[in-house]
């Protein structure tokens, strides 16, 4: 069956490569199963969204499936087959020759794989495993690091290195590690995709980190120090006299890692909320009184 990836991503068929990236974070953020925990075709929504992108994003899968429609994964044994049947006439004669083709790609791949090609001797023809998909879930905390981990897939376990950064939804390829290869052909590939969950204090956008901190009434006014537990560890900040609520600081550097790009981080961005005290004695309201009197 075939399956129109562009319209899957909603983008035109003379799309850039950055259009196409756009559009896949922005239904993947939008169609993640996390997101939408009532739909019953989320996980199986996303899952084409992943694999359109994962088509259209690279320049050499895009060009095939462009031209070969849902055949595009066999356009390497068409072209094959189309050069053989170039070749001069004479004692060599193959399948390919006395197929009749009339340009329905399905109709050429049936009759292709459908028997040993006769080249004077029996061979048969090689076929590339199938593909092989699944999801990995990780926490906020173990994106943030490179780290390796194992994956039992057909019961083979997988060692993995997972890249600081990697994004919710973002797809990788583990290349011979998919479907073995009939005939001695070449195994398929295994794509992970990762699912990301949310953190309770800490919410990522891109490679920056928005987080709220509390400051009580007093060293808001006053003016004073906090730590902060950040994912790259504790760090302190001082405090201006009369700070606001609602007053936003950035410390660069204290964002996500960027994916692929040693020591490169993003910004981490906290928003301050002033706690008003409860359970006051008599002498603290008594305080507060003479102060709004002043």
């Amino acid at each position: 069956m075939y399956i129109d990836y562009y319209k899957i991503l909603g983008v035109d068929k003379n799309a850039t490569q950055e259009e196409i990236k756009k559009a896949y974070r922005k239904l993947a953020r939008k169609h993640h199963p996390d997101l939408n925990p009532n739909d019953r075709n989320a996980k199986a929504n996303f899952q084409q969204i992943n694999e359109a992108n994962e088509v259209l994003s690279d320049p050499e899968k895009r060009k095939k499936y462009d031209q070969y429609g849902k055949d595009w994964q066999h356009a390497g044994q068409f072209e094959q087959a189309q050069q053989n049947r170039r070749q001069p006439q004479g004692s060599y004669r193959n399948r390919y020759e006395e197929t009749e083709f009339d340009g329905d790609f399905s109709d050429f791949f049936e009759s292709l794989f459908g028997g040993r090609a006769r080249t004077g001797r029996s061979r048969q023809v090689k076929y590339r495993g199938e593909d092989y998909r699944a999801e990995l879930n990780l926490s906020l905390a173990d994106s943030y690091e490179t780290h390796k981990q194992t994956l039992t897939v057909n019961g083979s376990n997988i060692r993995i290195t997972i890249p600081a950064g990697i994004e919710n939804g973002q797809t990788i390829k583990i290349a011979g590690h998919g479907g073995p290869g009939i005939n001695g052909g070449p195994n398929g590939d295994l794509y992970i995709t990762f699912i990301i969950a949310n953190h309770p204090r800490f919410k990522r956008l891109g490679n920056d980190i928005v987080m709220k901190a509390e400051l009580d009434l007093y060293t808001a006014v006053l003016g004073g120090e906090i730590t902060l537990e950040t994912l790259k560890g504790k760090v302190k900040l001082k405090i201006k006299p009369e700070t606001q609520n609602g007053t936003k600081v950035k410390l660069k550097g204290k964002g996500f890692p960027v994916y692929k790009k040693e020591g490169q981080f993003g910004d981490l961005y906290v928003t301050y909320s002033i706690v008003i005290p409860t359970n006051l004695t008599e002498k603290q309201k008594k305080l507060f009184t003479e102060l709004s009197k002043s």
